[in-house]
């Protein structure tokens, strides 16, 4: 791995997001790009209603006036990101990363992220954003847009690190999360740490030779590896695995179905990310 991208917003999950990125830039040896996007604003005086008995020259004065609130608060905007990111990187070079770079970009964030992807490994984000209701678990908004238009895995952290000594594959037979066997077997992230893969479903001799395969490769790379095929429904049997096993961090292909098919059946990967205490790191 050479490059991540640390998306920081602001919000209570910035801390986390820093700390992530530092603990992956530390196994790793990659530098991190600190990206803080700010929204375009649409100006005021777009959308505002002047119509009425207000005169021509009050109604230029107020426009002119508009105009200005908007730069200030565009400037302020701006300001504000700029000591978001300087104090996100004062936390990454307190811990010891070594390249770390800002970047202040506006416009759409999922766009954002698409044109600075190219040369990252890996992004992380926070579970939740500024506007995120906490009470009600909501995701942040621009989580699950991000990592269905991504090409990169995709760290959602948790509210706070912890140290991360064992993780978990949460494994399907499918190309995702092959695609995830594959990126800890041939990376440095995973090295030295306790690995469990899960498979959810009935014992049927087709499945338990997936998941021997996949424990099988990881094991040729050095792994200590506890395979584990357990029916029931998914997020129900993957937390309690989480739980009981001291899981520190969850690995699992993100989305595997059409997002017509998530509004009817509901969809694993928002679940374990809404109900998930520790980091997920999603495949596509």
């Amino acid at each position: 791995m050479t490059k991540l991208i640390a998306l920081i917003d602001g919000s209570v999950y910035s801390q986390s997001v820093c700390d992530h990125a530092a603990w992956v830039a530390g196994r790793t040896h990659a530098s991190v790009d600190l990206l803080h996007v700010l929204k375009q604003q649409g100006t005021t005086t777009q959308t505002a209603d002047l119509s009425g008995s207000i005169g021509l020259g009050a109604r230029t004065a107020l426009l002119e006036e508009l105009a200005e609130l908007d730069a200030q608060k565009a400037k302020l905007a701006q300001k504000r990101g700029r000591h978001i990111l300087d104090d996100a990187k004062g936390l990454l070079d307190a811990a010891g990363v070594g390249e770390t770079h800002t970047k202040l970009r506006h416009g759409d964030v999922v766009e954002t992220v698409q044109e600075c992807e190219d040369g990252a490994d890996l992004i992380v984000i926070g579970k939740r954003g500024e506007a995120a209701d906490f009470n009600k678990l909501h995701l942040g908004s621009n989580l699950e847009r991000i990592v269905r238009a991504s090409h990169k895995p995709v760290l959602v952290t948790s509210r706070a690190f912890k140290p991360i000594e064992r993780f978990m594959v949460a494994f399907d037979g499918g190309e995702s999360s092959l695609k995830a066997i594959q990126h800890i077997a041939h990376g440095e992230l995973f090295i030295g740490l306790e690995c469990h893969i899960l498979m959810v479903g009935s014992e049927r001799p087709e499945k338990r030779e997936q998941l021997e395969t996949a424990a099988d490769l990881l094991r040729a790379r050095g792994y200590k590896v506890q395979a584990d095929l357990i029916s029931g429904q998914s997020d129900v049997v993957i937390s309690e695995r989480i739980e009981t096993d001291g899981i520190g961090l969850l690995v699992m292909g993100a989305y595997g179905h059409s997002r017509i098919r998530n509004l009817i059946i509901g969809s694993t990967t928002a679940e374990m990310l809404r109900s998930c205490k520790v980091p997920v790191m999603l495949f596509r």
